[in-house]
């Protein structure tokens, strides 16, 4: 058993609260638990008990056994003298005051039922790909709904945190860190980091400066290390010299060429693909965070961010490396949905929050929930367990809730655990 059990049976009161005594044989009232305290101090704040003819307003610790208390030297910590009530599972030690009077104490042993424990105990040590596996099946669609809601704003509240602090990186420059999270995504998993490193080390201001496609893509591959070989190409060969005249002016220092990944990367997603549909698309728009902010629907984004490879890579994938058949390289639907859901959903929800603009966070939830369910190896998992993603807002909630609860067996902090628990 750990403590946070207990903390979740005494929030819920998922005791046998008639006859309450203490463990000096007092009655005691609960007249409120108090307010759960997840940081340093006391576990719960505020709270009410009568003992006796007395009512005690104070904060509320609870242990698994008494003597937890001097295990973890709260005899010694000022933040714990006003404690009213030592909540335990077992109590085998009297735990005295600063006065030296015996702390009152409850003993929870006898009063929690055998049933909620061995359910609690049966979740936590499930090996199963979520932990209540054979019991979600029996919750209803309400509290899954609701919960799903939930979860995707506590994930789209948790990407602004991160947000925010690339925007203190960047002295509160919006479009600077849009367009590193942008270049992110356009990096797919497999080369993200490298991505990433990219638009930092290259200013979205010098892409600005400049309204040549030819330009733009020198100064990107050149920064991605892609262009210091020997290549006897003449597409090439241009941009190196591009990119040495632009190197100098703007003192520019590339990143390592060995961070690129291409295994298992499907040709349409190597990187050197990508860089020109992103300078492709740097140099048909500027300002997209600007854009961003002016679009209304799902449909204006697609058009927002559909662009292509300039001509040379219709027929490569690599430099000088000619394509057996040449193809048109668009930007396709999975990564423009991917770039709406993860970048501009959450730039839009922290701009709003920022600013104090509620229509703007309510239209970051819209465009989630215009947008088709994601496909991924977790939502199939949901899907087998009957568990059915109806658009992206669903698919984000299902893996915020596998990935930063199931995974971690924080049930009793998810709505569904709960609902199991107290059925």
């Amino acid at each position: 058993m750990k403590e946070d059990f207990l903390h979740y049976v005494w929030k819920y009161k998922l005791f046998d609260t008639s006859n309450l005594l203490t463990t000096n044989n007092e009655a005691i009232t609960i007249i409120n638990s108090g307010m759960h305290n997840t940081d340093a101090g006391p576990d719960f704040f505020n709270g009410k008990i009568q003992i006796g003819d007395t009512v005690w307003a104070g904060n509320i610790e609870i242990h698994i056994d008494s003597s937890d208390w001097l295990a973890h030297q709260h005899q010694h910590d000022k933040a714990y003298e006003n404690v009213v009530l030592h909540v335990v599972f077992n109590d085998d030690k009297v735990i005295y005051d600063a006065n030296n009077n015996p702390i009152p104490t409850l003993e929870l042993k006898h009063l929690v039922s055998d049933k909620l424990i061995a359910k609690n105990q049966y979740l936590q040590n499930s090996k199963d790909w979520i932990p209540c596996q054979n019991q979600i099946a029996g919750v209803d669609d309400f509290t899954v709904k609701t919960w799903l809601n939930r979860l995707a704003v506590e994930r789209l509240e948790r990407k602004s945190e991160e947000i925010q602090i690339t925007l203190q990186q960047n002295k509160n420059d919006w479009e600077q860190t849009f367009y590193q999270y942008l270049f992110k995504y356009f990096g797919l998993k497999v080369n993200a980091l490298p991505f990433e490193q990219l638009a930092k080390n290259t200013s979205v201001k010098i892409a600005e400066k400049h309204n040549q496609l030819i330009s733009i893509e020198a100064l990107y591959y050149g920064q991605a290390g892609y262009l210091e070989e020997n290549i006897n190409d003449e597409y090439y060969l241009r941009l190196q010299k591009e990119y040495q005249f632009l190197k100098a002016k703007f003192s520019l220092n590339p990143i390592d060429k060995s961070l690129w990944k291409l295994l298992r990367l499907r040709p349409a997603n190597f990187p050197t693909i990508r860089i020109s549909q992103l300078a492709n698309l740097l140099n048909q728009q500027t300002r997209l965070f600007a854009k961003v902010l002016e679009i209304n629907t799902v449909k204006e984004l697609e058009q927002l961010f559909k662009t292509t490879t300039s001509a040379y890579w219709k027929n490569h994938y690599q430099f000088g490396v000619e394509a057996e058949k040449s193809s048109t390289k668009k930007v396709g639907k999975t990564l423009i949905n991917t770039l709406i859901i993860n970048v501009v959903v959450p730039f839009l929800f922290v701009y709003g929050k920022q600013k104090q603009d509620e229509k703007l966070m309510d239209k970051a939830l819209q465009f989630l929930e215009s947008i088709k369910s994601e496909s991924n190896s977790i939502i199939s998992k949901w899907e087998e367990l009957n568990v059915i993603s109806s658009n992206a807002m669903h698919s984000q909630a299902l893996l915020e809730l596998k990935n930063n609860y199931c995974s971690q067996k924080k049930c009793l902090n998810c709505n569904i655990g709960s609902k199991i628990l107290q059925q």
